[in-house]
């Protein structure tokens, strides 16, 4: 008995979208952050191919399927060295939650942009203070007469400054306990009261990060995304996916230095054969394969459970698949550079600069150290700490 882990039709989008990046790689996006610029036009090519908006609905332009074939583009574009970040946060995050909690008119409004990459939305959760405490987020909301009141900071926000809106998570009280509950705000990127600080980071991205205020913007009833007592179930809704999209950024990200690794292993010669014939140099690079692989398969899971509707078991499987990719991406890019030697640290071959991109994946949307917390608690059953 035969297992398919992937369609045929999967298999033709990856090659598709393999072509696609290997047209721009890594010397376009490198050439793209040296002039302080944005690779828009490697997002508008994908968003003509279909490839930005192949999980949302096909009546409003998307291709239809899921997060399945989202992280599959993803995890390409990465490969072939020029991964899209807002993949992760535009169609993933924000065009799901969209599709499945949005009013008609939302999504008329937004699908049909993301789909095809002419519009892009934000997604702002964290906050200074909260950190991975949802619970803890500050930002509300309060009625005034038909509209909204929106008030609060976030930060590390990426690219507001190339989104038409920023999809808000804030809180309002609910008006049978008294109690905070999350929901979901569509902040334009103009709206009044909605300023943006960027953030001077070390990490080289074209998507840049940035600190938010909200000082009481005003909103409309239809600024709100769902129903307002749907809450958790919206927010999870979104965020899977960005834990799914997260593991094929990393997974992308550790293909690449290893492919280049093993070239450059191949050919290497010092003594009278290629460094890659010693175990030395082999073995390593065919563990960080394996682990890629590994981490892979959870990936090809959680997508399969959420785009099968079941939103607990792919809670799990992405928090698994999230840090399974980081771990296995961070462990890529640190042997790519040290097989590599002097030369892994050079601009020519372009991997040093992946020593703090990797980074990311083990830190955000939410550290390993919570994912741990995660499946402590809610697979083994053991007791919390806090």
């Amino acid at each position: 008995m035969s297992v398919t882990l992937e369609t045929e039709e999967h298999r033709a989008l990856r090659s598709a979208v393999a072509a696609l990046g290997r047209r721009y790689g890594r010397a376009y996006l490198t050439r793209t952050l040296a002039e302080g610029g944005h690779p828009t036009e490697l997002w508008a090519d994908a968003g003509k191919l279909g490839y930005l908006g192949v999980n949302l609905p096909e009546e409003y332009g998307g291709g239809g399927g899921g997060i399945a074939e989202l992280s599959i583009v993803l995890e390409e574009l990465g490969a072939a060295g020029c991964p899209l970040l807002m993949l992760v946060v535009s169609p993933a995050i924000c065009g799901t939650v969209i599709a499945r909690f949005g009013t008609d008119a939302q999504k008329r409004e937004w699908l049909p942009g993301l789909a095809d990459g002419t519009r892009r939305m934000a997604f702002g959760i964290t906050e200074p203070d909260a950190g991975s405490n949802s619970h803890r987020i500050t930002t509300t909301a309060r009625r005034d007469g038909a509209d909204w009141l929106l008030s609060g900071r976030k930060v590390f926000i990426s690219g507001v400054d190339i989104a038409d809106a920023t999809l808000i998570v804030g809180r309002t009280e609910d008006s049978r306990t008294g109690r905070l509950k999350p929901c979901l705000f569509i902040v334009p990127r103009d709206a009044e009261g909605f300023g943006r600080r960027q953030i001077d980071m070390e990490l080289q991205s074209a998507e840049k990060q940035f600190e938010l205020t909200l000082d009481d913007v005003r909103l409309p009833a239809e600024a709100l995304v769902g129903d307002e007592d749907a809450g958790l179930l919206q927010l999870f809704a979104g965020l899977n996916p960005e834990r799914v999209m997260t593991a094929a950024f990393a997974l992308g990200m550790g293909r690449f230095a290893l492919t280049r690794a093993v070239e450059y292993a191949r050919e290497r010669t010092v003594w009278k054969q290629p460094i890659g014939a010693h175990q030395a140099v082999a073995h390593p690079l065919a563990q960080a394969h394996i682990d890629i692989e590994l981490a892979r398969l959870m990936m090809q899971k959680a997508a399969h459970l959420y785009d099968a509707g079941d939103d607990i078991g792919a809670g799990e499987a992405a928090n698994m698949a999230k840090y399974a990719a980081a771990e296995a991406c961070v462990k890529a890019v640190d042997q790519a550079v040290h097989t590599l030697g002097g030369n892994g640290l050079t601009r020519e071959f372009g991997l040093a600069s992946l020593i703090t991109a990797s980074r990311v994946a083990r830190i955000a949307p939410v550290s390993r150290e919570m994912i741990l917390n995660y499946v402590s608690h809610q697979t083994l059953g053991l007791p919390k700490s806090y």
